[in-house]
């Protein structure tokens, strides 16, 4: 535990350090490594490639006044706007920031995804229903000038690499009385963060 913390603060130091310099900026995105739980791990086994790393959420940051702040869409909590220090404290996981490689207009994005603050998580993964998961909130904020969104959405995939559903997935969607929305458009971290447009900010 104390390893994990001193993990935490060394990376907080680290953004920290690149927010003041200009290095990390708004609109960069936060990806979260998988982590020990069961939601975690039930998102890695079916949608992250094999020997890759496995990215479990992704936030959006915000530099307020040099400090940064991450927009993201909590399991616990749903669309919120926390400090990176919490947000690193409660992931206890590792991390990799990418940006957009385009010229794009970071404000009205922010804005966007500051006006979902307050809904709550989607357990469902369905669009359009008044809820956001993480990658979701990322793909509905990012949007052209013209109202397109600039990242892709592809069917989602609930099942593992031997084609069995996670007991996490069977139990959540029997708990909500709602289908498992296999097939369905949508998006996760994984496929995310190997969209052709972001880069990795060092």
């Amino acid at each position: 535990m104390q390893k994990q913390r001193l993990y935490n603060l060394l990376v907080f130091l680290l953004l920290t350090l690149l927010s003041a310099s200009g290095q990390l900026k708004s609109g960069d995105l936060i990806f979260v490594v998988e982590g020990e739980g069961a939601f975690s791990k039930a998102i890695s086994a079916t949608t992250a490639m094999k020997d890759s790393l496995k990215f479990v959420h992704v936030g959006i940051v915000e530099i307020v006044d040099q400090e940064p702040y991450v927009i993201e869409a909590s399991p616990e909590e749903g669309v919120r706007e926390v400090s990176l220090m919490q947000f690193l404290n409660e992931s206890k996981n590792g991390y990799l920031v990418k940006r957009l490689s385009i010229d794009f207009p970071i404000e009205q994005t922010i804005r966007r995804a500051k006006s979902h603050l307050g809904e709550d998580y989607d357990w469902w993964y369905l669009p359009d229903n008044g809820k956001m998961y993480c990658s979701e909130l990322v793909y509905e904020s990012y949007l052209t000038p013209d109202g397109k969104r600039i990242f892709k959405s592809n069917p989602m995939n609930f099942r593992d690499g031997n084609g069995e559903m996670p007991q996490f997935w069977v139990e959540l969607f029997e708990r909500i009385g709602s289908e498992v929305p296999e097939g369905l458009p949508g998006t996760n971290p994984n496929d995310l963060s190997k969209d052709e447009l972001l880069i990795d900010v060092e």
